[in-house]
């Protein structure tokens, strides 16, 4: 029962921790935090297990995280107010080939890393984008003029 709780435990935190990194981040893994996961993983997996190294204590911290998953895809689906706490929300960045600043800098983006993000769409100015919105998955979606 103390892995369980654990794992839940665990969860809570890699949750509010993805949560406070930012999509933007989590959308484009870089080798270094392709490393710094790893290293996380093995970090939690102590914390988690402790010294027990049986399979069974193995199968019921990844359940009681499984379970975690479960729940909060079911609470966001069910509760449509629980939503943006859940997954966030999407965020206009762009509006009439104006850059938003206040939510750029929110979302720590650069205009170079937007204008990029445009160039990979085919779009050559911000002047073509009737709106471009920050998805809650980190990618960016452009609406041309």
């Amino acid at each position: 029962m103390d892995i369980a709780i654990r794992g839940v435990a665990v969860y809570c935190f890699l949750y509010l921790l993805t949560r406070v990194i930012g999509r933007r981040e989590l959308s484009s893994l870089e080798p270094f935090d392709l490393i710094l996961l790893i290293i996380l993983g093995d970090a939690v997996q102590q914390g988690l297990t402790q010294d027990d190294y049986s399979v069974t204590g193995a199968m019921i911290g990844v359940g009681a995280i499984a379970a975690m998953q479960v729940s909060t895809s079911f609470l966001s689906f069910r509760f449509r107010r629980l939503r943006p706490l859940l997954e966030g929300e999407p965020i206009i960045i762009v509006e009439d080939g104006k850059p938003i600043e206040q939510n750029l800098k929110r979302e720590r983006l650069t205009a170079e890393e937007l204008m990029a993000e445009a160039r990979g769409q085919q779009i050559e100015s911000l002047d073509n984008i009737k709106w471009a919105v920050l998805e809650t998955s980190g990618k960016i979606s452009f609406i041309e003029k």
